[in-house]
């Protein structure tokens, strides 16, 4: 089946929904899913974003521009630090997803509307995604994935379609950034925000700070590590990540491989993480 025809295929399960919830982040997948959704349904279609202090707060607002472009109904469910992983367990995205998304259905429920979706696809599968299990727990829809949509189909498409979204790089929310077993810190989150978008605006934009309590150490793609011989560069990013709060300022020799970060590559039960 080709890539366009899994869409119309899309679109008609959509169309026959009527109603439903889209898991909306503003990344590349929820927005192709929103679209799509938007385009089979109309005024049918809620796009529910969560907001909490580990999600960046620029990703809300591209989330929420993005709804507005598309006059879309756009609702914001606010929550603090999920209390089952305030002590980012292994299995936090598992217990987080479980939280985020009971919230979700309930929002969902309260409204009478009968489906809550989100725009894991194929691809995934084959990743590290303890995240899913929740998913399916919960009874949430995932067409994309139901109907063999992949990555590489959900960017081209995307591309297609002229959505902005086509070639913007994964980001994972900012739990990757702290290891294993440590306390979660509202403060920290705020830290590690600023840090990434002060490195963004410096032309990285697939980056990652990853904190080891007062050190930030910096992650970029292996192919850009080279930009860092420049010492007045080296300068301005440990001026810059300092003032954030952070001690000292590390760069990450090996660079950063997106799902090369596993539990089983704990070090002393810290440390390594996904996305």
């Amino acid at each position: 089946m080709t890539e366009r025809n899994k869409y119309e295929k899309l679109l008609q399960e959509l169309k026959e929904m009527k109603r439903a919830v889209v898991a909306f982040s503003g990344g590349v997948d929820s927005t192709f899913l929103l679209h799509a959704a938007k385009e089979a349904m109309g005024e049918g279609l809620t796009a529910v974003t969560i907001v909490s202090p580990y999600i960046p707060k620029w990703e809300v607002e591209e989330a929420k521009a993005w709804t507005e472009k598309l006059g879309i109904h756009h609702e914001f469910i606010h929550t603090g630090i999920v209390e089952e992983i305030r002590y980012n367990p292994v299995d936090r995205c598992y217990l987080c997803k479980r939280a985020i998304f009971s919230k979700i259905l309930e929002y969902a429920k309260s409204k009478g509307i009968p489906y809550v979706l989100d725009g894991t696809n194929v691809d995934d599968l084959s990743d590290y995604r303890p995240g899913l299990r929740a998913l399916e727990e919960l009874k949430v829809v995932s067409p994309l994935k139901d109907n063999g949509i992949t990555k590489d189909e959900i960017r081209r498409l995307s591309k297609e379609m002229e959505l902005e979204t086509w070639n913007k790089p994964a980001y994972a929310c900012l739990l990757t950034r702290v290891p294993y077993n440590t306390e979660l810190k509202e403060e920290d989150f705020v830290k590690i925000e600023k840090a990434e978008v002060f490195l963004m605006k410096l032309g990285f934009p697939a980056i990652r700070v990853r904190t080891h309590g007062d050190v930030a150490r910096i992650e970029v793609p292996s192919d850009q590590r080279r930009r860092f011989f420049d010492e007045a560069l080296l300068d301005q990013v440990a001026a810059g990540i300092k003032k954030m709060g952070f001690s000292f300022v590390a760069l990450d020799l090996e660079g950063y491989k997106m799902g090369s970060f596993r539990p089983e590559n704990e070090q002393d039960g810290k440390g390594v993480h996904h996305g």
